[in-house]
Parts: C-alpha cells; structure tokens; sequence
C-alpha cells in the first residue's frame, strides 16, 4: 500500500481523481434536496440540477481548444479551482438563480478538468491496458462516491444542508495540491501512436466525425440515464418513501460500493472481449432496474432496483472514456475528447430535465419509465450501430536478418 501511494503517477493522478469524486460524492444527497429547500416546483428542481452538466456542455469546446495550447496539467487545474470556488459560493446562494449560477460555474469547471484527465490518461496509457487504466479511473469516481454520499448526508443532517458544500471545496483543495505538486510532463510521454504534441486544426477532425456522430448517439442516452438516476433516486427516496438525507446518503453509497466492486472486471472485458461485451450489458440492466422503481412501495424494494441500476452501472466503468479514447485521433486528441465531452453531456443536462418535467406533468414515480427508456436507446444503439472499438497495440516492424 506503502509502494502504491508513493507512485507519482497515483498521488498526481489517480489521487486526486478519488478525492474529486470523494468531493462530488458528498453533494449526491445534498443537492437534489436542496433544490427543493428552494422551490416548490419539480421543474425548477430539473432545471436546477441540470445547470452542472449544462456548464459541461459551455466549457467542453473551450476545454478542448485549451488543450492544444496549455499542458493538460494547466487546465486540470484551472477547472478543479473553478469547481472549488463554485461549490464553496453554494453555501451563500440565496436563491434558486445563484444555486443555477454556481452550478453552471461548476459544470464548466468540471469539463475543464475531466477533458484534461482524459487526454493526459490517454497520452500515458498504452492501448493494451487502456480498458483497465480507464475502468480503474471510473472505479476511483465510483469509489470517491462510496463514502461521499453517507458522509455529505450525515454533515447535511447534523450542521444543514449547506455546511457540505464547504467539506467538498475543502476536499477539492487537497486534490489541487497534489496535482500542483506531483504531476510532470514526463508522466504522458509515452503516446501510443508516436504522436506527442497536437497539431492541425478542427478540418483533420472530419475523418472521425462518423464515429463521433454513431457512438455519440449512443453516449448521449447512456448519459442521460446516469443523470436521470442522480436526480431521479434521492428525489423518490425523500417525496415518496419519506426518507431523510441521511438515509438518502446511506442509499447512495451503498450503491456506489456495489457501482465500485465491478471496474476491473468491467476493463478486463473491454480489455479481452471488446467495449460492447461491456456496454450492452451494463445499460439494459440499467434500463431494467430504473423500470422496476414505480413498483417499490417500501425501502427493501427500492434498495433491490437502485442495486440492480448499480449493478449494471458498474459494469460500464470508465467504458466512455474509454471508448472516446478508441475513436480520437491522436493528432488532435484534445479537440475529439472536448467534443465527445460535449456529446455526453447533452445527454447528462437532459437526465434532471426528463425527471423534472415529466414529475411535474404527471408523478414523480412515473419519470423512471421514461429515464428507463433512455437506457434502453442506449444498449440497442451500441448493439446495432456501433462497430466494436477495441484495438491491438501496434507491433515493432522487425528488421530482416544480415
């Protein structure tokens, strides 16, 4: 243990993607209730919770444009300390339009530095372990969630809903230190395709953009699952089985350890088999348990469903990342990665909006049908419509004998 945390590339990479998602982890309960402290009403509520991934969607293409400029440890930077800033600024909101404000800061913050993560993750990775680096990176953010959520409820329960979002900001600041302090250039000098430095413009992105627009498709419904869950699961936990945040934030770690036990079997099967063996599965299990959700009339039924949804998210882990790594081109890595960012998270602002919506015009219960449905799109999208990605590191061409 004492060898892997002494690794520079653990305590500048890995470390502080834990400890992002650790800070993340704590707001999973906390935000979707906070929102409703401030209105009645279940669209604003959407609205409110989608102005993060609606501040991704702002600050994918600029994240990507920085990216061909700026070391990816710059912009790392620049986007964890906006989150920072963003999150500490929720405990003065007083109203619902700062709580959007502060949100769509955070979202932006959040794109700068996950776009970054990702291109310096697939600058040192070699395309035989790709599967596994990027499925552990997706296990750490699942991890960072195992103990946020009970933790961010507990602080939520006894000092109010508001204290949490200073915890987060301090866990972020501890994650900027350790960036700042360990990660080198050197670290993403091994680049697969003997391309190290970007170069070009938008014009040699066209050859890819068949593959961005299929598997894109498909990335902006199992999004938009994955957010429609974060929304959806506190929400039905507190309107409709009366529970509290801080059995709210049990629920969700709970789930998230479930989410957690399953990233590296998830990267050996993107590893060995091919990154659909993984997908596939993963959504329709997902679209399967947000199905089952209306019928859980009490906290047993519901803990079985909200396991089930993990059970298939956990075998997703890091699968976009590590397809988006698949389909960039390494020439401009930064500028596919923004914009398959972009794609993603136009499915991550629709998640909150389908809950929210859909529970004002007709129940609360009843907008997990229609997230289900999204899950479903989904796995039958990359089923039938996207070529497997998964290739074979590129072998040394041997020089004939004397």
């Amino acid at each position: 243990m004492r060898e892997l945390y002494e690794h520079p590339f653990f305590r500048a990479f890995y470390l502080p993607a834990l400890l992002f998602s650790f800070a993340l982890g704590l707001l999973i309960p906390v935000l979707p209730l906070y929102a409703a402290s401030l209105t009645d009403s279940y669209g604003l509520i959407g609205i409110a919770l989608s102005a993060e991934p609606l501040g991704r969607l702002i600050g994918d293409i600029p994240a990507g444009l920085l990216l061909r400029r700026y070391n990816p440890k710059h912009v790392m930077l620049l986007g964890i300390s906006l989150f920072c800033v963003a999150t500490a600024a929720l405990f003065f909101a007083p109203g619902l339009i700062f709580m959007i404000i502060f949100r769509l800061m955070a979202g932006s913050g959040q794109a700068f530095y996950g776009i970054s993560r990702h291109t310096f993750a697939a600058q040192a990775v070699r395309l035989t372990s790709r599967g596994r680096a990027l499925s552990l990176l997706g296990g750490l953010s699942r991890g960072g969630q195992l103990l946020g959520p009970v933790l961010g409820g507990a602080i939520a329960s006894q000092l109010g809903l508001r204290t949490a979002f200073l915890f987060s900001a301090a866990v972020m600041l501890i994650a900027i230190f350790l960036i700042s302090r360990y990660m080198t250039s050197e670290m993403a000098a091994h680049e697969v395709d003997g391309v190290v430095k970007q170069k070009g413009g938008w014009q040699t992105l066209k050859p890819s953009l068949g593959g961005l627009f299929t598997a894109g498709s498909g990335q902006v419904f199992a999004q938009m699952i994955r957010a429609g869950r974060q929304a959806l699961v506190p929400l039905y936990a507190a309107e409709v089985l009366g529970l509290d945040v801080a059995a709210v934030g049990l629920i969700e770690s709970f789930a998230a350890g479930v989410d957690m036990s399953l990233f590296y079997p998830a990267g050996l099967i993107m590893d060995r088999h091919g990154r659909k063996w993984a997908i596939v599965p993963s959504f329709s299990l997902q679209a399967l348990g947000m199905a089952l959700i209306p019928f859980t009339g009490h906290l047993a039924t519901f803990v079985g469903a909200v396991t089930l949804i993990s059970v298939g998210n956990g075998l997703s882990s890091g699968s976009m990342m590590t397809m988006g790594a698949d389909l960039a081109p390494p020439e401009n890595r930064g500028e596919f990665l923004g914009l398959w960012r972009l794609v993603g998270d136009l499915g991550s602002s629709g998640g909150p909006l389908i809950v929210g919506g859909v529970a004002e015009l007709l129940t609360l219960a009843s907008t997990a049908w229609y997230v289900s449905a999204t899950g479903l799109l989904a796995a039958l999208i990359f089923y039938f419509f996207v070529p497997e990605t998964r290739k074979h590191e590129p072998q040394p061409v041997k020089q004939p004998a004397d």
